[in-house]
């Protein structure tokens, strides 16, 4: 019995390993770190990455991570573990053209909308704010 017990916990092992996603750097770009232990070191080409290993990159930075066949960008000022942000969407784009609303139109309102600025200017006038 203890073979059998001792065998599934090596196969559990072993399976872990090959399972295991590990993440090679092939380009980065600016300031690019990853946390250990409390304190953050630079990321250099060639370096390898857990999945769970958290990565910083800067205003400005990108990384590019290779996983077998795959290839992933990580783009600027992103923060989180490896999985994460190889798995994230990054983001939407909207592109378009603005046009000139037509605000004389009758369907429209032409009351002005009193901001919290003039507001607290009446309510100054009005002597209910003490000026200090």
């Amino acid at each position: 019995m203890k073979k059998i017990v001792f065998l599934f916990v090596m196969i559990c092992a072993l399976a872990a390993g090959v399972f295991a996603q590990t993440y090679t750097v092939q380009n980065v770009n600016g300031r690019v770190q990853q946390e250990k232990g409390g304190s953050r070191t630079e990321l250099k080409t060639g370096d390898t990455l857990g999945a769970e290993t958290i990565i910083h990159t800067g205003v400005g930075a990108s990384l590019v991570l290779k996983d077998g066949d795959k290839t992933f960008t990580v783009t600027a000022a992103r923060s989180g573990k490896v999985a994460e942000l190889t798995a994230a969407n990054p983001g939407v784009r909207i592109s378009g053209n603005i046009a000139k609303t037509d605000t004389g139109a009758v369907s429209r309102t032409t009351a002005q909308a009193s901001t919290a600025s003039a507001r607290a200017s009446e309510a100054a006038q009005d002597g209910d704010i003490a000026a200090e």
